[in-house]
């Protein structure tokens, strides 16, 4: 079965957001270093960031790097940040009219990281499609410290008061405040956890997980997750009456 003939056109999820996991574990079954599977693990955003934008998916949302990452090996950090450099391509943006957007702690990255993303923001800022954000040294406990840092400053100085502070207000101050809340969240890798991803935002999320390594997570995995979302019933805390 073929899924992209099962899906249903008009009910895609405006938002997915995905944890893409695996790529080490599946170098490591291949004999190679870990960097080989990240760079494996590049050629599949390529593939599933078109296949998104071309079934009508407005935002899609890719966990990229996470303030925890920064614990890792520092020869690994130096590679995924050179193949971050290497990897954005300006080019299949444009040509996909792909406006390109980055959430986290963007002044922890490297100097010439921060350059070449805020070129790709600018170059992309007028494209009207799709909207490819990468969370990169990006933690929702990061986020929701940052946010409540925010508002304290605002209540010291008396700019609000403590009753003024509303579910959408603290929205407004996190880094997702441009788009809405993912509709879908996939995990590829195998791993059922969240892992600090997105946590305020997915709250109603429905969430799917695979087995699939992220290296080969293809097109059709992809869709499959779609039609997997397609099938379930989003109730929003009512009844099955209240929906229909």
């Amino acid at each position: 079965m073929s899924y992209i003939e099962q899906i249903d056109k008009t009910r895609i999820p405006k938002h997915v957001a995905i944890i893409m996991d695996g790529n080490g574990r599946w170098a490591k079954q291949q004999g190679k270093e870990r960097t080989f599977g990240h760079q494996a693990g590049a050629e599949t955003v390529q593939n599933i960031t078109e296949e998104a934008a071309r079934l009508g998916v407005k935002y899609l949302t890719l966990y990229t790097f996470s303030t925890e990452n920064w614990n890792r090996p520092q020869n690994e950090i130096a590679a995924l940040m050179n193949l971050l450099l290497n990897s954005i391509e300006e080019e299949t943006l444009m040509k996909n009219n792909i406006c390109f957007r980055v959430i986290g702690d963007f002044e922890k990255l490297p100097t010439e990281v921060q350059d070449s993303l805020s070129a790709c923001i600018e170059h992309t800022s007028k494209n009207t499609g799709m909207c490819l954000v990468l969370a990169l040294s990006y933690s929702s406990r990061w986020e929701i410290t940052e946010a409540v840092r925010q508002i304290a400053i605002q209540v010291k100085s008396g700019e609000i008061t403590p009753k003024q502070i509303t579910d959408e207000y603290i929205r407004s101050y996190l880094t997702t405040s441009f788009m809405p809340d993912p509709d879908l969240l996939i995990r590829t890798g195998g791993e059922i956890r969240l892992s600090n991803y997105l946590l305020w935002q997915c709250a109603y999320s429905e969430l799917y997980f695979c087995d699939t390594f992220w290296p080969d997570f293809n097109k059709e995995e992809f869709r499959k997750a779609i039609y997997e979302y397609q099938q379930r019933e989003r109730r929003f805390g009512k009844t099955s009456e209240q929906i229909s």
